[in-house]
């Protein structure tokens, strides 16, 4: 058994699985730029020709919705093939989706897409967003090839490096979407995420993962088996109370995802956006690299719980007034914190789940943990473009904090931000004092 307090460095792994790894992690950070541009490009694309918040919180409830509804069954589908297997079928059907998106684009008459009730509209961001929710196969499945190809000692390390991809990933994609946008709208988009997916699918053929052909080990291996999952997630002391706890981040988070956009879009230019968001991305490439280099400490659980404090924190703090330099600052340190939470996850459930369950259980956390984002996503648009943006124009908040806060709609944006970092805050003090958390530790510890 592995001591969780003993350190081994990644470039000790095996060549042949560190190969695999390295050629994996490339080949996802292709297909995650294209679906990270794509959805950033449809967000900036819907927001700037309808000047709706409530269309960025629907776009937003989507991608959350979808996420939810098929974590489960992605995560049956991971355990049921071959990892290379499955995840060239979710760049092949992102392909046809981005295919079909462009018919629709070029298609369609322009002038449609300005009206937020169009029919044209809704087709071409829900086409859209069913490419980008097929790539989420590979979010579950690369962790899966982490356990396959890394010794568990070194686990914490790649999955750093997981995130540091992501950040890369982020980096190129906040660029390369807002100049595209304000290029050629959707156009240049499509055509980069055709080309680009063909290109990740050809390279993925060629990667080798020494994986045996039974992946499983169920006695009907082709059911999604929820009830199976879920008696291994209940069976792990404090592991149903980390997903609880996600979720409730993800709770709050459904609200960043419908309404930044529109907040730094009140700020800036759609070229500037993107160019801030390609800066402050360089902070989940450091974070990342961090934990590749120091991993997550003896207690993983512990570092996630405080980095939660610093992130809701920041969250309070970084648009309590409408300075893009807070902004930005706020977001890079956010950035930085983000790849923690992100690993820590990963590397309980590697270590205290059966590999041939992992998938599974990896999609039914995302299933679980996704779910209440559609709560705030769908409504919180609505909410802030209904009260709050009232309530902080010429509302009873504008008459009460105006004065310092300020006034207007970003500043009605700008207070959702405070009050779900205030209360993100609390509810992370107190899971650090509970004892879901000691028993998930100890089991961590021991296992």
């Amino acid at each position: 058994m592995a001591s969780p307090t003993k350190t081994t460095p990644l470039k000790d792994t095996p060549a042949g699985g560190l190969r695999s790894f390295y050629h994996l992690l490339s080949n996802t950070l292709l297909a995650s730029i294209i679906n990270f541009t794509v959805w950033f490009a449809i967000t900036f694309y819907a927001y700037l020709e309808t000047q709706s918040v409530f269309v960025t919180g629907v776009i937003a409830g989507i991608y959350v919705v979808f996420t939810a509804l098929t974590g489960i069954w992605f995560g049956s589908l991971v355990d049921h093939h071959r990892k290379k297997q499955i995840m060239m079928w979710s760049s092949l059907v992102s392909l046809v989706f981005y295919i079909v998106a462009f018919a629709i684009y070029q298609l369609a008459d322009q002038t449609t897409f300005k009206d937020p009730a169009s029919v044209s509209l809704w087709v071409l961001i829900s086409v859209v967003m069913f490419g980008v929710l097929v790539g989420n196969i590979r979010n579950i499945a690369l962790p899966t090839t982490v356990t396959i190809l890394i010794p568990e000692g070194r686990r914490d390390k790649a999955n750093g490096l997981v995130g540091s991809t992501m950040g890369i990933a982020m980096l190129v994609t906040s660029f390369i979407s807002g100049v595209l946008v304000g290029w050629g709208g959707m156009f240049y988009v499509l055509i980069l995420a055709i080309f680009a997916t063909l290109l990740a699918l050809v390279h993925l053929g060629v990667i080798t993962v020494p994986e045996k052909r039974i992946v499983h080990t169920d006695a009907a291996p082709k059911k999604v088996d929820l009830k199976g999952t879920w008696k291994i997630v209940v069976g792990i002391p404090g592991l149903v109370a980390l997903i609880l706890f996600t979720t409730f981040n993800n709770f709050l988070g459904g609200g960043f995802m419908a309404l930044m956009d529109a907040y730094g879009l009140s700020l800036m230019s759609v070229q500037m956006w993107g160019f801030l968001w390609g800066v402050v991305s360089l902070g989940f490439i450091a974070g990342g690299l961090v934990i590749a280099k120091k991993g997550l400490g003896k207690n993983p659980l512990k570092t996630m719980l405080l980095a939660n404090v610093v992130l809701w924190v920041i969250s309070a703090l970084f648009t309590i007034q409408p300075w893009i330099w807070l902004l930005g600052v706020g977001i890079f340190v956010y950035m930085c914190l983000m790849p923690i939470v992100e690993a820590t996850e990963q590397t309980i459930l590697q270590k205290v789940v059966p590999h041939e369950r992992q998938g599974r259980v990896f999609g039914f956390a995302q299933s679980v943990e996704q779910a209440a984002s559609p709560l705030t996503a769908f409504l919180i648009g609505p909410l802030t473009q209904l009260f709050f943006i009232p309530f902080m124009t010429d509302g009873a908040g504008a008459q009460a904090i105006g004065s310092w806060f300020g006034t207007g709609a970003n500043r009605g944006i700008a207070l959702v931000f405070v009050i779900a970092g205030v209360i993100g805050l609390i509810v992370t003090l107190m899971a650090l004092s509970s004892k879901y958390y000691r028993q998930l530790s100890a089991q961590y510890l021991t296992k």
